[in-house]
């Protein structure tokens, strides 16, 4: 499927736009390549782009400032928005780095026609609040996960949400997102696997 027509179904999805209002969008958006390790947005860099993550897998993380260690945050993969959403929002600096861990394609579109779209259309006012929505239930989501669920719970919970992440991403990169050890990690597998 084109990519365009495939973005277009996504949105009416997501928040009921018709053809008619994707078509206001259509000539906005840029089909950007990111190479395994290149940054969607960096740390302190105000990010200007919501993107549609056609290929491939990002990870935001930080940096432990004492240890050195890199920490992911939160993951985005096909069909998913990337975007750091505060500072996106707030055109502030970014507390963390976003970057891809494939070769991934993204459709991208930059926060001034974006703001236009909204002032244009009711429709694309409604898919910014939806948006804004559905990035505070993903962090909200995140932060109780590491509350209220066991490892094996979060791990359940990202193979629902990211169904092809284990055949792309390293395993070290996944106990970083659920915040255990990579022996942990094995130990899930293996009992959820019946092994």
């Amino acid at each position: 499927m084109d990519k365009l027509k495939h973005l277009s179904f996504a949105l009416k999805e997501f928040a009921g736009l018709t053809d008619e209002d994707f078509q206001l969008s259509e000539s906005l958006w840029q089909d950007m390549s990111y190479k395994k390790w290149d940054f969607f947005n960096e740390y302190k860099n105000v990010c200007r782009y919501l993107g549609f993550v056609t290929e491939g897998v990002f990870r935001s993380y930080i940096v432990d400032q004492k240890t050195g260690d890199e920490k992911n945050v939160f993951l985005y993969s096909g069909n998913q928005f990337v975007v750091s959403f505060k500072s996106f929002i707030n055109q502030m600096p970014c507390d963390y780095h976003t970057q891809s861990m494939t070769d991934s394609q993204v459709l991208c579109i930059h926060i001034n026609d974006l703001q236009r779209l909204y002032k244009q259309s009711h429709a694309w006012e409604r898919f910014g609040r939806l948006l804004a929505q559905e990035a505070f239930n993903i962090t909200i989501a995140r932060t109780e996960s590491f509350l209220f669920q066991t490892p094996e719970e979060r791990y359940l919970d990202l193979i629902k949400h990211h169904p092809d992440i284990f055949n792309t991403v390293p395993l070290y990169q996944i106990s970083s997102y659920l915040g255990i050890q990579g022996p942990s990690l094995s130990r899930i597998r293996k009992r959820i696997s019946g092994n």
